[in-house]
């Protein structure tokens, strides 16, 4: 199918996608557009306006600050999966981008366009929820720091408003020793059934509710009611997340 019309912006520079976005009415940023493009193609989405933010000076970088490693708009997942600044200082991104999906999609999608989406499935926005990491999003408004915890509020919602843009995620530096993704899928790419993303004695779930969600390592399924569909059963669910906690923790399971 093809989308349904829209008109396509290329701005230049950071302040004029801010002022697209603060001008224009029903808007959607554009970056790597792997999950944009199927929604428009399917006519799920239906913008009037699209503003392309891969010309944007400044904002495809991997860089340390503060304590953590802050990765730009326009970093693609398969860049930051092959990183060495992430693998070394924030070595769960990495271990979670592996997952994301197939490698031509980590080609082109953002680490950041992957939160924005807010995918209840998603392994990146379970990796920014157990370490504790925040996004920064602007407008010509300014700028204000949104925490994992506050930033998703449902399936495919966020807490951003229209006119703001994503313009890094930052994640806590940490070590190899302390972090872990696993998650559950038919098949290697697909969705996943369930997941989980350690850090420490954190662990998100991910895949099982409407947002990941935060979860007792020593009795994971506590107050979790996760809907079935075509790939499994609300119990199996819950029967997966005990077994990969367990895993993750390097118990039997």
């Amino acid at each position: 199918m093809k989308p349904p019309p829209f008109e396509y912006h290329a701005p230049n520079s950071v302040a004029r996608a801010l002022e697209l976005l603060a001008t224009l009415e029903d808007a959607k940023v554009l970056a790597g557009g792997q999950s944009l493009i199927p929604l428009l193609n399917f006519r799920l989405a239906r913008p009037a306006h699209l503003v392309d933010v891969n010309r944007l000076p400044g904002l495809d970088r991997v860089y340390e600050r503060d304590g953590g490693v802050a990765v730009g708009a326009t970093v693609r997942q398969s860049g930051a999966e092959r990183d060495p600044l992430l693998r070394e200082r924030c070595p769960l991104l990495p271990l979670a981008l592996r997952l994301v999906a197939h490698h031509v999609i980590r080609n082109r999608g953002t680490v950041c366009g992957s939160l924005a989406h807010a995918d209840p499935a998603a392994e990146l926005c379970a990796a920014l929820l157990v370490l504790g990491g925040h996004v920064v999003a602007e407008s010509t408004r300014g700028s204000r720091v949104i925490a994992a915890g506050e930033l998703f509020r449902g399936p495919f919602e966020t807490a951003l408003q229209p006119d703001e843009l994503i313009t890094e995620a930052w994640f806590p530096t940490h070590a190899t020793g302390e972090v872990g993704v696993l998650e559950e899928s038919r098949r290697h790419g697909d969705f996943a059934m369930a997941g989980v993303a350690r850090y420490r004695d954190r662990v998100a779930l991910f895949g099982v509710a409407g947002t990941p969600v935060m979860a007792d390592p020593d009795d994971p399924t506590r107050g979790l009611q996760p809907s079935g569909d075509l790939e499994a059963s609300p119990e199996f669910k819950l029967h997966l997340v005990r077994v990969l906690v367990a895993r993750a923790y390097g118990r039997a399971g």
